[in-house]
């Protein structure tokens, strides 16, 4: 997300520090341009691979995605985001994705299968415990990708009242909500297909439908959603890669955005090294390919774009840079606009 402090915009980037990532960086944003420029960063925690904002822009929160998984607030103050209190311990191995809800972080555990709670303070520093740890079960057909759950991303639906949580080890998202005591409780567990191994969801900003991107095979499951039953119901799929992997056979989609206006969907595909541009007709439930366009660099990691639509972000994590595109407001097609530095990247996120 970007925020404003002074005149500047910022955003923000995390990365694999035992791959040699800077930690988390703080770089200025260029409304024009798009262009991105480091101002500074800080190395204290380990592998902060995804971050997440307040709502007022001041206090960043980031996941330390290790075998003793946890998450860490900061506050932002200059250009180099000071710790807020220790990080805390969430209960579950590798969290891979986090998100703010009712007062609460949440954290997708990849490596355990489960989704925690840690309560937040009145000013925005985390309790010394979580208040709760939702562990997930089952598995899927894949031999090495789905023994058991790998929880992959967690997020509110845009009603404000469920969570989700998708699980790419049993092929499914499950539907929460908060208990008053802050445990995160199964309200339904909606079934994929099987051996799509789900990895991130993005609802359209009209808020009847999700997107589901598949990691396991590089297809997007279209959903409806229903706010006032928290339902999700697949319709069907959609390619998201115009054939057959190349090469080697490597097509690991990574993450999935959609336009604040609703026309157009960017997935990114690890291997394939693409971003894909899927048009969307006035409903929602036909997303169509196309084109790709190659992502700047190698394993996009992630994908993001900014609040106005503009201007996406690749978090290119092999390659170590962060490049960002124009998008072309009739094709929605990504023109490469520039790049920085960024070793080990694996997230960006704009206000």
């Amino acid at each position: 997300m970007v925020g404003r402090h002074g005149d500047s915009q910022r955003a923000y980037i995390g990365s694999f520090t035992a791959a040699g990532g800077p930690g988390i960086l703080t770089a200025a944003v260029d409304p024009d341009s798009g262009a991105l420029t480091v101002l500074g960063g800080t190395d204290s925690l380990a592998d902060p691979s995804y971050l997440a904002l307040s709502a007022a822009g001041d206090t960043l929160y980031a996941v330390s995605e290790t075998s003793g998984g946890a998450v860490a607030a900061y506050r932002l103050n200059g250009d180099k985001p000071e710790p807020a209190g220790p990080p805390v311990a969430v209960g579950g191995d590798a969290p891979t994705h986090l998100a703010l809800h009712a007062g609460h972080v949440l954290t997708a555990n990849y490596g355990s299968g489960s989704v925690t709670a840690v309560p937040l303070r009145s000013d925005g520093s985390l309790a010394p415990a979580p208040s709760g740890v939702l562990a997930h079960t089952g598995a899927g057909p894949h031999p090495q990708r789905q023994q058991r759950p790998h929880a992959h991303q967690v997020l509110p639906d845009p009603s404000g009242r469920w969570v989700v949580s998708v699980d790419l080890g049993t092929d499914s998202v499950r539907v929460c909500e908060l208990s008053a005591a802050g445990e995160p409780t199964l309200h339904r567990e909606i079934a994929l297909r099987p051996g799509s191994g789900p990895r991130h969801l993005v609802f359209h900003p009209r808020g009847d439908r999700a997107y589901v991107l598949n990691e396991l095979a590089p297809t997007l499951t279209i959903c409806a959603w229903d706010a006032s039953e928290g339902a999700l119901r697949p319709l069907g799929e959609a390619a998201v890669l115009p054939g057959p992997a190349d090469g080697d056979g490597e097509a690991f989609p990574s993450e999935v955005v959609v336009a604040p206006d609703g026309r157009f969907l960017w997935t990114a595909t690890r291997g394939q090294d693409v971003i894909s541009v899927l048009a969307l007709d006035e409903a929602g439930d036909r997303p169509r390919l196309t084109a790709t366009v190659p992502c700047g660099g190698h394993w996009p990691r992630d994908l993001a774009i900014d609040p106005s639509g503009r201007f996406l972000y690749a978090a290119n994590e092999r390659s170590g840079d962060v490049t960002w595109f124009a998008v072309d407001p009739e094709t929605g097609i990504p023109r490469r606009a520039g790049s920085i530095e960024a070793p080990a990247a694996s997230c960006v996120i704009f206000n």
